[in-house]
């Protein structure tokens, strides 16, 4: 039997290390490349499998509720491949009436119901939240724990047979694929044009190591609260167009307010901060499919949801390289669909 094609992935994040699995599961040679000087922005995420409260509170994927929940559906059969934990217990919007009702209308009008929970229900869910908030339940968001999600797709790969080398690429290799998968960084511009659509979004997340939290993520007015196994996770800013990941107090003041509100006992608690930096398209949506550099492929751009997105990814990147029919999401992550400086989303 002749070897499958070479490839080389640019990136051990969620989506270099998912593509480079699936990749090795399909036959291919494979190696991963990342110099690992700083963690990741999968390694710093909250693990949201978040396809409802996505679209619905975040506009720049409103109308991508198909395509997220797509993604999101192939998260179980990624988990028995790598033994990554999901907890689908769902997701509790706590918020003040006004908000509530709008958020409530969004998700209608996207298709989807949520649950009123009544007050003691809601403080055996989520203990701790501030008196008078009201919340509802939806049961199509997800979560995961990233940093062991990513040893796990990191050790599956290593039994797969794909190579992990602890070095950036700097330039279009002889392998018979290259697949970027970098994130925010721009260093292979010059190999990929279409990189140059990315722009930075930094975002922080408090770590509250002595808090527990509750048994499901929250989400409230201006933050959210993921329990985990290293305490709670509380985030996120938004800062976009800076890529360092500093610890910039002020910009952290509205985080820390809004997670007083939803949870009042930790106003005052003592947290760590986690930096890192996500990369954004245009439109919301990232790029995944062949580059005009013949030989190459992107998995990049998915804002801050490179997680739910990851298995997806790594589908339509082994169709590139397979030959296989990468389905019908394809043509909305095409890199193509910026050329010549087109910025939205392809009609459906």
């Amino acid at each position: 039997m002749s070897p499958g094609p070479q490839v080389i992935v640019a990136g051990a994040g969620a989506l270099g290390l998912s593509a480079a699995l699936a990749l090795a599961d399909a036959g291919c040679s494979v190696s991963v490349w990342d110099p690992t000087e700083s963690p990741s922005a999968s390694a710093v995420a909250a693990g949201m499998l978040a396809p409802a409260f996505e679209a619905a509170l975040d506009a720049e994927t409103a109308g991508d509720l198909d395509l997220l929940l797509a993604a999101r559906n192939l998260w179980p059969g990624l988990a028995a491949r790598t033994g990554i934990g999901i907890d689908r217990s769902g997701t509790v919007a706590a918020g003040s009436p006004a908000w509530l009702s709008e958020v409530r209308a969004r998700l209608m009008r996207l298709g989807l119901r949520g649950p009123d929970l009544p007050r003691g229900l809601l403080e055996d869910l989520a203990p701790g939240v501030a008196p008078g908030l009201q919340a509802l339940l939806v049961r199509e968001d997800w979560r995961l724990e990233p940093g062991p999600a990513l040893s796990a797709l990191r050790r599956e790969a290593e039994a797969a047979g794909v190579e992990f080398r602890g070095e950036a690429v700097r330039e279009r290799t002889d392998a018979d694929w290259l697949v970027i998968a970098t994130g925010a960084a721009h260093g292979l511009a010059e190999v990929a044009p279409e990189l140059s659509r990315l722009s930075p979004i930094k975002g922080q997340i408090l770590r509250f190591s002595d808090v527990r939290g509750g048994r499901m993520s929250l989400r409230g007015e201006g933050a959210y609260a993921v329990p985990g196994r290293d305490g709670l996770a509380v985030g996120a800013t938004m800062e976009p167009g800076l890529c360092d990941t500093r610890i910039d107090r002020a910009a952290l003041e509205p985080l820390v307010r809004a997670a007083g509100v939803l949870l009042p006992g930790l106003a005052g608690a003592t947290f760590g901060v986690s930096a890192g930096v996500r990369a954004a398209t245009p439109d919301g949506l990232p790029m995944v499919g062949l580059s005009r550099t013949a030989g190459v492929i992107l998995a990049v751009g998915a804002r801050r949801n490179g997680w739910l997105l990851a298995p997806l990814a790594a589908k339509l990147v082994t169709a590139c390289v397979t030959g296989r029919d990468p389905g019908p999401y394809a043509a909305r992550l095409d890199p193509a669909r910026f050329a010549s400086g087109g910025t939205g989303k392809t009609a459906r």
